[in-house]
């Protein structure tokens, strides 16, 4: 194994750098530079900023479970991506696994079903 085989991977994160710090400073220059009042606002959707969170601050559940369900679809995806290219040479063993973390996750998924994450008021 030579020194080379990171050689593209560098070329890639170096075109990655070079895009970010270049978007940055163009847009920096580029941009219009007229500050006022206004534009050093906080912007909350059109409402007006209240320094405190009404109900006391607190979030609602629903919150928690919609992030809850997307990490649980998140960390799925992650785990069947690899799963589905090697399918055919895992065997048996590998099909009861994956089935075995199919169930589990749709556990994780009909307790956010069943304590409303899914629903939209």
């Amino acid at each position: 194994m030579t020194n080379y085989s990171y050689a593209p991977l560098l070329f890639f994160a170096a075109i990655g750098l070079f895009f970010a710090v270049f978007s940055v400073v163009a847009g920096a220059l580029a941009g219009p530079k007229r500050y006022n009042r206004a534009k050093a606002d906080a912007y909350e959707c059109g409402i007006q900023p209240t320094p405190h969170a009404d109900g006391g601050g607190r979030v609602p559940v629903k919150y928690y479970l919609t992030a809850m369900l997307f990490i649980i679809f998140d960390i799925e995806s992650v785990f069947l991506y690899p799963f589905a290219v090697s399918f055919d040479r895992m065997g048996l063993f590998a099909l009861v696994e994956m089935v075995l973390f199919i169930l589990t996750v749709f556990v994780a998924y009909a307790y956010v079903w069943r304590r409303g994450g899914l629903d939209w008021d």
